[in-house]
């Protein structure tokens, strides 16, 4: 597919907007563009290489024609969609987490799995957003000593939830600086002015969330170990964008930092940030609309032997969701 037919579901959205801006920085070569959202934001005019496309409500019929259709609307939408897509002939590249735990659906980093796309049936799955921050720092370090166990504490972004949530934390802020109540949260679990909570997604029976599942399942698939330990817990905080992750690792085989670094200063997708005496360590501010995630604080851990210690930050609408999507069409 050289220059394949596009369609992106969810175009409004804060993934489906971040995807065109990825297709024109990258000159990814469209012939021609769908954009497909809800009867509700059906009519609407976007902006992609200098001219206007009307933004059609998306339906069964949608993808005849069509090469490659990103998905980013949801799991139901997903769900009912996807396969009537590739019924169609169209290859989809689905940000929802509707496929990602399915046998025969690849669940893909290309820096990182590349070669899993060679068995998919039509439906690809991009990971959650935290997970792909995590894998491009967890993969060198499996390549040179081995991983036995993960334990990751998230920060991730209001934009994450959806631009209702980004919306609701910088009305809530304002109301805060103004001296008023903030307005009760309606998109997050609590406001996100001046606070921060360690809620996301919704809690399961053992106490852990969906986001963290995610986190254990998808790292296991991704990497190829089932029996990998992962235990996450994940926060939302009051940033615009970009996710950190601070990350303990259990190792197979002795690694000092100085090797850890070197693992880190080679990984494709990866920037190694790591002078923290001149306060150079990666931050949301510095990494968002950046495509590269930024690894720094590498230290030798305190309680695992061997063992090692790191923050890592990513922007997850741009590498977390959207730019990996287009790598995945790309490597196609």
């Amino acid at each position: 597919m050289k220059q394949p037919r596009v369609a992106i579901v969810g175009a409004t959205g804060a993934v489906g907007q971040e995807l065109l801006r990825v297709f024109e920085e990258r000159d990814f070569d469209v012939s021609s563009l769908k954009l497909l959202a809800s009867a509700r934001s059906a009519g609407r005019t976007l902006r992609f290489r200098g001219e206007g496309h009307q933004v059609e409500a998306v339906a069964a019929d949608a993808f005849r024609g069509v090469d490659v259709a990103f998905f980013s609307a949801g799991g139901d939408t997903a769900a009912a969609l996807a396969p009537l897509a590739v019924d169609a002939g169209c290859v989809v590249i689905d940000n929802s987490s509707a496929f990602r735990m399915q046998a025969d659906v690849p669940l893909v980093v290309p820096e990182v799995n590349a070669d899993a796309l060679r068995s998919h049936q039509g439906i690809v799955a991009n990971p959650n957003c935290s997970t792909i921050i995590l894998v491009l720092a967890l993969q060198p370090l499996e390549s040179a000593a081995g991983l036995e166990a993960v334990v990751v504490s998230t920060y991730q972004a209001a934009s994450g939830a959806g631009q209702r949530a980004m919306d609701e934390m910088f009305h809530a802020t304002r109301a805060v600086l103004d001296g008023l109540e903030p307005p009760a949260p309606s998109a997050l679990a609590q406001t996100l002015a001046f606070n921060v909570f360690p809620h996301v997604d919704e809690f399961m029976a053992d106490g852990y969330t969906r986001e963290e599942d995610k986190l254990l399942h998808e790292v296991r698939k991704i990497l190829g170990k089932p029996a990998l330990a992962v235990d996450a817990t994940c926060v939302r905080v009051p940033v615009a964008r970009c996710h950190s992750e601070s990350v303990s690792v259990r190792l197979s085989r002795p690694l000092s930092v100085e090797d850890a670094r070197a693992a880190f200063a080679a990984a494709p997708g990866l920037v190694l940030d790591d002078e923290p005496a001149s306060v150079g360590y990666p931050t949301p501010l510095t990494y968002a609309h950046r495509d590269a995630c930024g690894v720094g604080r590498v230290r030798a851990g305190r309680v695992w032997e061997p063992g090692l210690s790191f923050w890592v930050v990513g922007d997850q609408l741009r590498k977390g969701a959207a730019l990996n999507a287009v790598q995945i069409a790309e490597t196609l």
